[in-house]
C-alpha cells in the first residue's frame, strides 16, 4: 500500500500546489491513501467546510489536525462523525471527536492518530495531555481491531520529541510523521523496526516567505518587539512537501519512505 502524506497547506498558494501536484502524483505513483495536514487551509488558521469540499476534490482522503483544529467551529462536526475523515489532535484539551479514526479507501482499513507535541508555538502555555501516554491508550484500546495500516501524526516544536515518538513508536505503526514547523527536514527513513519517520514533512504553498506568511507582517515582531498580524504570501515561488510510504499490508510496517518536494 502507498500511502502519501501532505505537509501544512497553508492558505491559497498551498490549496494551488495541491492543485498542480497531487493528481498526476497520485497515478503516477499509485497512490492507496492521501492524508494532509488541513489545521492551515482557510487562511492559514482552522479548516472550513467549503475549503474541505475542495481538498477531497483535489484528491485528498482524510485531513489531519494540529493547534489551529478549532480555530473554526463549523468542522466541528466533522470531529465528532466518526464517519467524516477529519481529525482533530487526540490529546488537546477541548477539541472534538476522538483523535482517532478509521479510513476505509479502497479496499484498506488505515487507523489514523493525530497528536499535539508537548510545546507548540505560542500555545506554549497551553495544558496538553502527555502524547506518548495518549499513543499508548489509543493503540492499546484498538489492538484487537484488525487493519492494513497504522498512521500517527505528530503537531509539534521540538524537533527532539518528534524523533522521540518516532523510535517510541517504531514498529507500532506503519509512519510516525511530523509537521507544524512548515520546514521539511533531510530524515525521511524508516526506523529498524519498520516505521517511516520523518521529523518534519514541510509545507505547501509560498516558498518566498517566513513560512507562508509575508516578510513584511512578521520583520517588525522579530526586529521591534511589535505585535503583528500575519499576512499570508500570495506572490514568488511554490513548494509542495509530502511524505510517500510504501507499507507491507501483511505486517503493518513500512518498506520505504521517500521525501517528495518540487518547487517552481
Amino acid at each position: 500500500m502507498n500511502i502519501l502524506y501532505i505537509g501544512d497547506i497553508m492558505g491559497e498558494m498551498g490549496m494551488a500546489a495541491v492543485a498542480k501536484v497531487l493528481p498526476g502524483l497520485r497515478a503516477e505513483k499509485g497512490i492507496d491513501v492521501v492524508i494532509a495536514q488541513s489545521e492551515n487551509v482557510s487562511d492559514g488558521k482552522g479548516l472550513r467546510l467549503v475549503d474541505y469540499e475542495r481538498l477531497k476534490v483535489l484528491g485528498v482522503d482524510a485531513c489531519a489536525g494540529g493547534d489551529h483544529t478549532v480555530d473554526k467551529p463549523e468542522i466541528f462536526g466533522l470531529l465528532q462523525n466518526p464517519d467524516a475523515p477529519v481529525v482533530g489532535p487526540a490529546n488537546m484539551p477541548g477539541c472534538p471527536g476522538a483523535g482517532y479514526k478509521y479510513l476505509m479507501l479502497n479496499g484498506k482499513r488505515v487507523l489514523f492518530v493525530s497528536l499535539l507535541g508537548n510545546v507548540v508555538g505560542k500555545h506554549s502555555e497551553r495544558e496538553i495531555g502527555n502524547p506518548l501516554k495518549t499513543i499508548d491508550e489509543i493503540l492499546n484500546s484498538q489492538r484487537n481491531v484488525r487493519r492494513d495500516a497504522t498512521i500517527v501524526n505528530f503537531h509539534g516544536d521540538y524537533s527532539s520529541e518528534k524523533v522521540i515518538i518516532g523510535y517510541y513508536l517504531d514498529g507500532r505503526v506503519s509512519v510516525a510523521v511530523g509537521d507544524h514547523w512548515h520546514v521539511p527536514t533531510a530524515d525521511a527513513e524508516v526506523l529498524p523496526k519498520g516505521t517511516a519517520h520523518m521529523t518534519d514533512v514541510g509545507m505547501c504553498g509560498s516558498l518566498d516567505s517566513s513560512l507562508g506568511v509575508t516578510f513584511d507582517s512578521v520583520l517588525p515582531r522579530w526586529r521591534d518587539g511589535l505585535q503583528t498580524r500575519n499576512v499570508l504570501e500570495t506572490a514568488g515561488r511554490v513548494q509542495f512537501n509530502a511524505l510517500l510510504v510504501c507499507v507491507d499490508e501483511t505486517t503493518g510496517r513500512a518498506t520505504a519512505a521517500e521525501h517528495i518536494r518540487q518547487v517552481w
